[in-house]
Parts: C-alpha cells; structure tokens; sequence
C-alpha cells in the first residue's frame, strides 16, 4: 500500500458514497493514485474486486481492502451541536473583534452549517463534514428549521395566516410557514439573555413558534415587521428532528448516534 496522506473525514451521515472519496479520507492516498489503485484491480469491496471509480459503498456496512489488507473507515466527521448566545458571530473569526463561536467552541476544522445572525440566539451546527455543509446551506434543499419570535403586540388570526401562507419580503413571497401562538401554560420557559429584549412602552409581547423550510437572511424578522409585529427576540430550537433541548447559552455537546441516524434520513 501506498504510504498514507493527510487524512480528511468521512461522512457520517451521507449514506454511500464514492469509493475513491473514502479511500482519500482513510488516508490510503490522494484521488489519483487511488484512483490507479481501483484501476489496477488492488481494491475489493466486501472482498469483490472494484475496477469502476464510480462504485458506492456505506462506511457503516461494507468492508474496503487495499491488495488484502482492510481499511479503516473510522475516521468520521466531527458534528456538534451549540446554543449560540446573543451578539456571537457564526463565523470563527472577526476583524472587529466580536465574539464568534470559535469562543465557545474550541475545535479546529469545524464551521457552521448555516447561520444565525449576530442578535439571534440558539441552534447552531457545526462539521467538519463537507457533504454536509453543502447539503444543510444549499437553496435547493428546504430542511425544516423550527424558531421561538418573541414579537411586539399580540397578533391575531388574520396576522397569523398571512406568516403562515407567505408574506412579500423584498419583493418575493415566503413559501408557506407553520406559524403558533403560544399562549398561558404553553408559552416557552427560556433562559435570560445577556442584553434584555427592548419593547415598547406599555406594548405587550408574545410569543410565536415558526417552522420554515427556507432561510434567507433575516427572514423571521421581515416577515413578522410586515404583518405588523417586530421581533424583538429570536431562538432556533431544532434543524429537523435535532433539537436544542436543555443546553445552556455557550453550551456545545456531540450530536448522539440516534441524532445522526436522524439526519441522514432527512437528508436523504
């Protein structure tokens, strides 16, 4: 076997993927010399010999040889989960010296699957895993992402139709949204924030529970303005089925096996 290269990571969550790829990231070689190596006859998949670049298999599942000696497909992507606090930038560094999630988060090599802007709080994820990043950033796939607005005034049914069915933001229409009032015993429990939310006087506020399945930028807060009720604050809770639970404002855990599974199958 060819001395190995800089391992990159594989996908935990991607399925099967391009035999090449995963040997890249097992560090048997870079894509043209194993490219060779599946030319010449010297890869098996599950002990069959592979010739075709273009075969698939699971890393989960299936077993990789290199002239008979078996590959390790252990080297997986990293996938944490953060409650990104207020006023902290998705991003791991800033000219300005704001505070980023690399503050918080001190692993190298993982970056945002998607963002939450700089006054907004709450679910963010962060890979390594390149497949991923496209697939949870891309317009193209509209994965649900599931929001508490904590809103000025008290909207009513007409308001609450209109966000759910799609409002004109900078002239394009939302695709419809799930849109809740929450109210009494089901209004959220939430932690403080460092910086209370400003209202007007003697205006009330309430909370909304908004799931999209699209994500341009500062989209809650147009919509909400053009119906007549600003944000005055905003939480992600979930991306799909991965939810953020008990964790604190700066907190980060591992997504667990079951939460992964779960992604997969949405992304698919």
């Amino acid at each position: 076997m060819p001395e190995p290269k800089r391992a990159e990571c594989i996908s935990r969550v991607a399925g099967r993927q391009l035999v090449p790829v995963l040997l890249v990231a097992a560090g048997v070689g870079a894509r043209p010399g194993v490219e060779r190596l599946i030319a010449s006859g010297r890869v098996t998949l599950n002990g069959r010999v592979v010739r075709d670049v273009g075969v698939r298999a699971d890393p989960q599942r299936d077993t990789l040889a290199v002239d008979g000696c078996p590959v390790r497909l252990d080297n997986v992507c990293r996938y944490i989960a953060l409650h990104k606090p207020y006023r902290v930038l998705s991003d791991l560094g800033d000219s300005e010296g704001r505070a980023t999630v690399a503050d918080y988060v001190p692993i190298p090599g993982v970056y945002a699957a998607g963002r939450l802007d700089y006054d907004s709080e709450g679910l963010l994820l962060l890979t390594d895993d390149n497949w991923l990043l496209h697939r949870l950033t891309h317009p193209r796939y509209d994965h649900p992402k599931t929001y508490l607005a904590l809103v000025e005034g008290i909207p009513d049914e007409q308001a609450l139709a209109q966000l759910a069915g799609g409002v004109v933001v900078k002239g394009h229409r939302t695709k419809p949204a799930e849109v809740e009032l929450l109210t009494g015993s089901r209004e959220p429990q939430v932690p403080p924030r460092s910086v209370p939310a400003q209202q007007g006087a003697n205006v009330p506020t309430a909370w909304l529970r908004i799931v999209l399945r699209e994500g341009r930028k500062r989209q809650i807060r147009h919509m909400t303005a053009a119906v007549g009720h600003p944000t005055l604050r905003l939480i992600r809770t979930a991306i799909g089925s991965i939810r953020l639970n008990d964790l604190a404002p700066g907190e980060w855990r591992d997504l667990t096996n079951e939460e992964l599974d779960a992604l997969a199958r949405m992304l698919r």
